[in-house]
């Protein structure tokens, strides 16, 4: 007999009503669950990447990077509200358990988002299979780019970043 995956839940969105583009991950992994921030594992090239783009700190505390998100316009979210998963990898996610945020009311509450960038193929497919059509296929820009987690090896650091600072670049935002 198989041990039921552990269920784990998402945090809530960091956004407010000047953002105009939201990254979307799947669902934190077991170092953000711990530490209660989003890309929390050391390894995650998310911040270093955010903060080449923005021009902040990597290393400032959770909160100044959050903040300097947050003035660049860019919201943070997962697809996922909660699943179960032996681990912190989205193949562990088991699917068939996993339910979606709220994304009528969240794009309701902020209309200003016009960009959705997926962080990863399992957050995009997740968000293409689960969520409305009437909100997947609205008048918002859907990207997906490649993910930051450090099990996506298959690109190196500065090849995620030119990557991502294409489509992140603050005069588009």
């Amino acid at each position: 007999m198989v041990a039921s995956a552990p269920r784990v839940g998402s945090f809530p969105p960091l956004i407010d009503v000047g953002c105009t583009m939201l990254v979307l991950g799947s669902m934190p992994g077991i170092a953000s669950l711990d530490a209660s921030q989003y890309y929390a594992h050391p390894r995650n090239a998310f911040w270093p990447i955010m903060a080449s783009v923005f021009g902040f700190e990597r290393d400032a505390p959770y909160a100044e990077r959050c903040a300097a998100l947050l003035r660049a316009r860019v919201a943070l979210w997962d697809v996922l509200r909660e699943c179960e998963r032996h681990g912190s990898l989205d193949s562990a996610i088991v699917d068939a358990t996993s339910k979606v945020n709220d994304f009528p009311r969240l794009f309701a509450r902020y209309p200003n988002v016009h960009t959705v960038v997926f962080n990863g193929a399992k957050s995009a497919d997740t968000f293409k299979r689960r969520v409305p059509q009437t909100v997947a296929t609205d008048a918002r820009k859907f990207v997906r780019m490649p993910s930051t987690s450090p099990a996506h090896a298959s690109l190196k650091l500065a090849d995620k970043l030119e990557k991502w600072r294409e489509v992140m670049d603050p005069a588009r935002i």
